[in-house]
């Protein structure tokens, strides 16, 4: 396939907004501890919808699957499960900081991971380096990490602001809050490891004839392996709050329309993560010279775009105008950092 940095961007774009809006339906449960409804989600995208995707886009998937080295399947599937411990991690995260805040700093910390620790882990970061565009596309990745900075002084601020006006979101907890995004941005850079891990599944997808849809097949495994390692931790849960029949019986003899609405509400969380990882791959085999650079694009766009569902959903009301000011900053440089590193792959793909 002919490099298209540019249109590779606008499909990573649309990933990024896909990403950004995937939890907000969990605000729309209701009776169902966390562990319900996120082994329910993690179910559709993690299981549920890899396996389809790949079955759906794959030709001969079973062959692809048979001819493929165990070796490459096993290391996929283990680094997906800390993938799972980090996609947890961020879960919760977002319980104790908001939508805002979690995204900047766990994103933050995976953009810069899980930008440069791929190409430096297969050994071609050095040769990819020396490709034409190289200045504009470690410029944008300098600009992509200071404007996820800037966003997370954007939320840092607004914590203080409506700690000033007692507006805190409920359950607002920092030291907490902090850890868990630690843990979630180290998970989520592993993530993209894996999938770099998981290529050579990926080019006998595309041996076999699939094509722009190559990548589909590793999500099987590196999602794979964040389901087990998410399901056990929710499984526990369950079994030591006795939460595990919420799934068929709501607390208090809520009504069967709640829980139908539970269920949809966690299946569509699974269609928007799973779908900004379909555009990913669509994308990343558009990018060109520089294709380690769609994790930091994705990521870029995960920031700004989780800080417009911010704004909807009030978290940023009663914040004053520095606030307002560095949220600003924050979405100039994303953007300025998006186009950079366009334009160097473009630069790289002449």
């Amino acid at each position: 396939m002919a490099p298209n940095p540019f249109f590779g961007a606008v499909i990573l774009a649309f990933a990024g907004c896909s990403s950004a809006l995937c939890y907000t339906p969990q605000k729309k449960t209701r009776g169902w501890s966390w562990q319900s409804y996120w082994l329910a989600q993690a179910l559709a995208c993690w299981v549920i919808l890899p396996w389809l995707g790949a079955w759906a886009t794959t030709p001969n998937l079973a062959a692809v699957l048979s001819q493929a080295s165990i070796r490459v399947m096993v290391h996929t599937l283990l680094l997906g499960m800390l993938f799972g411990i980090g996609g947890t991690a961020f879960g919760v995260a977002i319980r104790y900081l908001g939508f805002s805040l979690t995204y900047a700093i766990a994103i933050g910390i995976s953009c810069v991971l899980g930008t440069l620790f791929t190409p430096l882990l297969s050994g071609e970061l050095v040769a990819q380096l020396a490709r034409p565009g190289t200045s504009w596309v470690l410029a944008g990745v300098a600009a992509a990490a200071v404007g996820i900075l800037v966003s997370g002084l954007a939320g840092w601020l607004k914590d203080n602001d409506l700690r000033k006006t007692e507006s805190l979101p409920e359950g607002f907890q920092l030291v907490k809050g902090l850890f868990f995004c630690i843990l979630a941005g180290l998970g989520s850079a592993i993530f993209g490891i894996s999938l770099d891990v998981g290529r050579p599944i990926a080019q006998i997808a595309a041996d076999h004839g699939a094509g722009q849809f190559q990548g589909n097949v590793i999500y099987i495994f590196s999602c794979g392996g964040a389901f087990l390692s998410s399901a056990a931790y929710c499984l526990f849960l369950h079994l030591r709050q006795g939460t595990l029949r919420e799934y068929v019986t709501l607390p208090s003899g809520g009504r069967s329309s709640t829980l139908a609405i539970n269920f949809s509400m966690a299946a569509l969380t699974g269609i928007l993560w799973y779908g900004q990882f379909f555009a990913y791959g669509l994308g990343q085999v558009r990018m060109g010279a520089y294709k380690f650079t769609s994790w930091a694009i994705i990521n870029a766009m995960i920031v700004l775009f989780s800080a417009l569902v911010g704004l909807i959903l009030r978290e940023w009301k009663g914040c004053r105008p520095r606030t307002w000011a560095a949220l600003s900053a924050a979405f100039i440089l994303l953007l300025v950092a998006v186009g950079l590193m366009t334009y160097g792959n473009y630069l790289g793909s002449i």
